[in-house]
């Protein structure tokens, strides 16, 4: 689960990456789209980091993904949003918390797989 947590983290990370790109300057704001650009840039770099099994990583990257999924709740109570925005603000934040969840559930060992 640790991994898929990783892979999922990084793929929110690579979205914020992109976007500046698919912003019209008003949904979400260009100060927005850009501030978590920078959020998914850092965020990419740590997931390179809890991947190579620097586990130090883990709090910031959580810390920052939290952070870019609370970016995206005005889009839930701001009037005039597109429905499309929602609906992707509502994905990024669900898979943000299932991406941590994942990164922190232990590991189990199975019975008899020793």
């Amino acid at each position: 689960m640790y991994r898929f947590g990783l892979v999922l983290l990084g793929l929110l990370a690579l979205a914020d990456l992109a976007s500046p790109l698919m912003t019209d300057g008003e949904h979400p704001p260009m100060s927005i789209a850009i501030g978590s650009a920078v959020i998914g840039l850092i965020s990419l770099a740590l997931v390179g980091l809890a991947w190579r099994g620097k586990r130090w990583a883990l709090a910031p990257l959580i810390t920052l993904r939290l952070a870019s999924a609370l970016l995206a709740v005005p889009a839930f109570f701001a009037s005039g949003v597109p429905a499309v925005a929602v609906a992707a603000a509502g994905i990024g934040v669900a898979a943000t918390v299932v991406g941590v969840i994942a990164v922190l559930l232990p590991k189990r060992v199975l019975a008899g797989a020793r």
